[in-house]
């Protein structure tokens, strides 16, 4: 929220300035460097990076890798590679949903990792959307695709999908690090996962792995997944529950994200306040939500006076219910500008920006869209018929 003497525009231009320079604070570069300065590995060093930020994250510790350095492999989504990397192999797969180009980066890696020694270390470099994006399928592609999409449409989230996942997968749950046994595994993490848990990350391909079967089947049974025989075998497989060739740094969190906008808006003449760091609910709840803050201070100033910030950060998912392919980020925005449209009293600008895949902001007034997001018109088609803007640019995070 903003004080009436500033114009929307500017409103809408500090919103963007606020997320532009949380997200700059925890980019992978620095991270990976901070990692890897002053490390020092013995016998030789391979390079595998996982995940949307694998190409920077790879690029920079790249730059810090010069000794015994024997070669890497990178695997992220499509469009992230940026260039070539010295003696390493990028590949591009699907994510969501991993495909048949997400499997043969993965198979890169593990061929690259084979036969290793106690004296090799295997720097890993793992962010979000790894866990489509490094993939060897302990059944047919389809098939782990298929309950893939049955757990995103039926709004699962995070940690119960990878829940499932990881028993599906020969790299996930730790069995990639016990893949690179004896060789060390150092990895650099950016986590995606509320709460920071490192075995969910991804899917924990280099963690041992908390969760268990009971919980694999409960998940199975909350959400009615139809499951062939051959998934129900490996969904009573125990995952690894101890590693002793790993040291994990994990960095880039939702807890700093949060912070670090916090310190953005502040310096911008905001009084921020961080209402959670755990958000974890369906996007149109989230966006009535903040909907309904900005309406109590409108009306009564609390929790905070305008000009303020209110900020939250976490994992929103969306229940799909027909054919639409859903988007959270644009749900979570359009159910927000939705209530605080027509706003009685005196004018007073305000705008939910919502960051992940998408960024949006707000200029008019939210159109009765929202049941097409779930239903019926494949995302991002609506902003075509939608009299606002938007704006679609990856986070690299």
């Amino acid at each position: 929220m903003q004080e009436k003497s500033k114009p929307v525009d500017n409103l809408r231009a500090d919103a963007e300035k606020i997320i532009t320079r949380a997200i700059a604070a925890v980019l992978p570069d620095a991270a990976v460097e901070r990692a890897l300065k002053g490390k020092t590995f013995l016998g030789r060093v391979y390079l595998v990076a996982a995940g949307k930020a694998a190409w920077q994250m790879a690029h920079a510790a790249r730059a810090c890798l010069q000794d015994n350095f024997c070669g890497g492999v990178v695997v992220t989504k499509y469009g992230h590679v940026k260039g070539e990397i010295a003696d390493v192999a990028c590949f591009e797969g699907g994510h969501p949903v991993p495909d048949e180009n997400s499997l043969r980066g993965t198979d890169a890696a593990l061929a690259l990792t084979e036969d290793l020694t106690e004296s090799d270390t295997v720097v890993f470099l793992l962010s979000g959307g790894g866990s489509a994006l490094f993939e060897k399928p302990l059944l047919p592609l389809a098939e782990l695709q298929d309950v893939t999409n049955q757990l995103l449409a039926a709004g699962a989230d995070i940690v119960e999908i990878n829940t499932i996942r990881k028993r599906l997968s020969a790299v996930k749950g730790g069995r990639f690090a016990r893949h690179c046994a004896p060789a060390q595994v150092f990895a650099v993490v950016l986590s995606d996962i509320l709460g920071d848990r490192p075995d969910s990350i991804a899917s924990g391909p280099a963690c041992a792995d908390a969760s268990t079967v009971a919980e694999a089947f409960a998940i199975s049974e909350k959400y009615k997944l139809k499951l062939t025989e051959e998934m129900r075998k490996q969904l009573a497989m125990e995952t690894p529950k101890t590693l002793a060739n790993v040291t994990m740094e994990i960095t880039g969190s939702v807890t700093q994200l949060c912070a670090d906008a916090a310190r953005a808006a502040e310096q911008l003449g905001y009084t921020p306040l961080v209402l959670t760091n755990m958000l974890d609910c369906e996007a149109w709840e989230a966006g009535r939500f903040l909907a309904s803050i900005a309406k109590t201070i409108r009306k009564d100033g609390l929790p905070l006076r305008p000009p303020c910030a209110i900020l939250c950060g976490g994992e929103t998912v969306v229940h799909i219910t027909g054919k639409g392919k859903g988007g959270r980020n644009q749900e979570l925005a359009l159910a927000a500008a939705e209530r605080i449209a027509g706003m009685e009293g005196r004018p007073m600008p305000q705008a939910v920006l919502w960051t992940g895949k998408p960024a949006v902001s707000l200029r008019k007034r939210a159109y009765p869209f929202l049941r097409f997001l779930r239903r019926t018109i494949p995302m991002p088609h609506w902003r075509r018929q939608m009299p606002f803007s938007s704006q679609e640019q990856p986070a690299q995070t």
